[in-house]
């Protein structure tokens, strides 16, 4: 519509301009049609850029309202990931808090037999993030503290997490290889699994396994930046709460 006015004025200016009425009505209807045509092509302008930016509002509350369910479970996977880290710390401090004439348990063994052969690393949620991020829209988010607060988490925090999990877990194959090597059968119920976790080596390993605070502190402040992000991204689009964060 506002092109259509811009031209139509455009004809009539050229109309004034060669047509046979003196220059000074020429001028006064000239200005006023170029007043025209300024402000239909301002307004143009204007409705054309409101209509962009509820676009991109509109993307970036479903990006943060998808987002924010993918904090949530993230959420939960890591209060489980923090359990497991705990669990981890007592049965590799308790290996190494027996004095050199003493033995494992068998019952503690037993009891923590998870926690000594899996692994445990946080699995991302990171798919939404990463692609609103690729398609360049991570800057419409017009609240700059939650914008912050998002980058921060996926490109500082869960990556420093990633790091120390990941030097764990080497650490703890390395426990593997050495058992898997020096693990024998003595009968056919029985083996040397408790003699293997009580040598040298196996101790120096967990010693470094019984000390997992870093990781623990690492989870814990991913989740108080998640919570924090959800609470923002609830308060932006007056959200309902989800549970108890």
């Amino acid at each position: 519509m506002a092109e259509q006015e811009v031209i139509k004025h455009t004809r009539r200016v050229y109309n004034i301009w060669t047509g046979s009425h003196n220059f000074w009505h020429k001028l006064k209807e000239f200005i006023i049609e170029i007043i025209i045509i300024v402000f239909a092509v301002t307004l143009s302008i204007w409705l054309h850029d409101n209509s962009e930016h509820k676009h991109q509002q509109k993307e970036v509350k479903e990006f943060l309202v998808g987002l924010r369910q993918d904090l949530l479970s993230d959420v939960k996977e890591m209060l489980d990931d923090k359990e497991s880290y705990a669990k981890q710390q007592k049965i590799f401090t308790y290996i190494t808090s027996v004095g050199s004439n003493g033995t494992l348990n068998d019952d503690t063994l037993r009891k923590y037999q998870l926690s000594l052969s899996n692994t445990t690393r946080f699995q991302q949620n990171n798919g939404r993030f990463e692609g609103f991020k690729a398609s360049g829209k991570i800057g419409n988010i017009e609240d700059e503290q939650l914008q912050t607060d998002i980058m921060d988490l996926y490109q500082e925090n869960i990556p420093s997490l990633l790091a120390s999990t990941d030097s764990y877990i080497n650490r703890k194959n390395q426990l593997f290889d050495f058992a898997i090597k020096n693990r024998k059968r003595i009968t056919d119920s029985t083996n040397n699994y408790v003699e293997v976790l009580l040598s040298n080596e196996a101790r120096n390993i967990c010693g470094y396994l019984s000390n997992p605070n870093e990781i623990i502190n690492r989870y814990d402040l991913c989740i108080l930046k998640m919570k924090k992000i959800v609470r923002e991204i609830e308060e932006v689009y007056d959200l309902k709460p989800e549970g108890e964060l």
